[in-house]
């Protein structure tokens, strides 16, 4: 697999389920990734303003590649409700050679 098919594994979290619901919309749709599990909602507890703040998020695991990761990174922070949100890529180590390839091919922008 090239450089740029490279797989990454993006965390985000989002604050409801209305938020989690637009922002796998926008990124599948966008082909910016091939895949998105949404978690049970967690409690986060995080610095933010001088103070350590706590609420109910609900995670995200976002499937893309490195090439695709500008265009993911783009949609994200044009859709998500946090001021300055949790966007995390992460590289695979290894993975099934058939799934890489599937998140590489459904990550390339397709003809309607």
């Amino acid at each position: 697999m090239s450089a740029g098919t490279e797989v990454l594994l993006v965390l985000t979290n989002l604050p409801d389920a209305a938020s989690a619901d637009r922002v796998t919309k926008v990124v599948l749709e966008s082909r910016a990734a091939a895949c998105v599990n949404r978690l049970p909602a967690c409690a986060s507890a995080y610095w933010w303003n001088g103070a350590i703040e706590q609420a109910v998020e609900i995670p995200l695991l976002i499937k893309t590649t490195r090439t695709a990761y500008p265009a993911l990174e783009t949609a994200l922070r044009e859709v998500h409700p946090y001021e300055v949100p949790e966007i995390i890529a992460v590289p695979l180590a290894a993975g099934l050679p058939a799934y890489l390839g599937w998140v590489a091919n459904e990550t390339r922008q397709h003809p309607d």
